[in-house]
């Protein structure tokens, strides 16, 4: 039986793990927000729908998304920075009451390590989340949702992207007293969670959680100075951390043990 792919979200990462899984074999659909970002992407050869999620419900082609589909990777954030009020959890029930609706069998909701609190230190897979903020806390009640579901579902919780033009020391150049300069990084590069994601399609492993997380992890103030150098841009510049400060280190145990995969990307 052929498998299509239904990709929620193609954007910076899902238009290029479109495009890979396509060449895998498999038959890829998606969407995006835009009416206008649709139709330019159909015109590159992608069957792709304008869908726009609110909390008042689900707007556009959804049934042209999720019809036929086999599997179905959701790629939206919560877009909760800035105490937006925004309810992520509302927006996403109205999703899922359509995925219920569809004959997706397999589901890859992408996720964030923000779910875990600073004051976990070290966590992998294996520690339930304690979120310390309104972001982390909608995501994980929202990832409780998909897991639960009628279809079966893994949970990929992905640290810091980085990849193409998106590198973070770019956006901490040149600042000075910032805050959490012995916190671990971290983070996973593009080309790494297209390979994970695309290995959980492959080997069928649903019903998981994978911590999505590059398994070096250097100090933030160590690790931006040398990308500040390497990119030829002034070092941000970093606070005394006080003792009673706690940062988490997320690691990751189902990456190997259940995919066998190995990071490809240096940090």
């Amino acid at each position: 039986m052929s498998r299509t792919i239904a990709i929620a979200g193609m954007g910076w990462l899902g238009l290029p793990l479109a495009q890979h899984l396509k060449n895998l074999g498999f038959d890829i659909k998606g969407s995006v927000t835009k009416l206008e970002k649709a139709t330019k992407l159909q015109k590159s050869g992608f069957d792709v729908y304008a869908v726009t999620i609110t909390e008042d419900g689900v707007q556009g082609s959804i049934r042209g998304l999720l019809n036929n589909a086999t599997d179905l990777i959701v790629m939206i954030p919560p877009g909760l920075r800035g105490n937006t009020g925004s309810d992520y959890v509302l927006k996403m029930t109205h999703f899922l009451n359509e995925i219920e609706k569809s004959e997706v069998q397999n589901c890859v909701f992408i996720s964030s390590t923000s779910v875990y609190g600073n004051n976990q230190k070290t966590v992998t897979e294996k520690d339930l989340p304690i979120p310390e903020n309104e972001a982390g806390r909608q995501l994980f009640q929202v990832e409780q949702l998909f897991f639960t579901a009628s279809f079966n579902t893994s949970i990929v919780r992905f640290g810091g992207l980085l990849g193409g033009t998106r590198q973070p020391v770019k956006y901490l150049a040149g600042r000075e007293n910032l805050s959490g300069g012995e916190a671990p990084v971290n983070l996973i590069h593009r080309t790494d969670c297209i390979g994970i994601i695309s290995e959980i399609l492959k080997q069928q492993a649903f019903g998981h959680i994978f911590n999505a997380v590059h398994p070096s992890h250097p100090l933030k103030k160590v690790y931006y100075t040398e990308k500040a150098s390497e990119l030829g841009l002034q070092a941000p510049s970093y606070a005394v951390t006080h003792s009673e400060e706690s940062f988490k280190e997320v690691n990751s145990v189902h990456v190997q043990e259940l995919l066998n995969y190995s990071f490809t990307q240096a940090l």
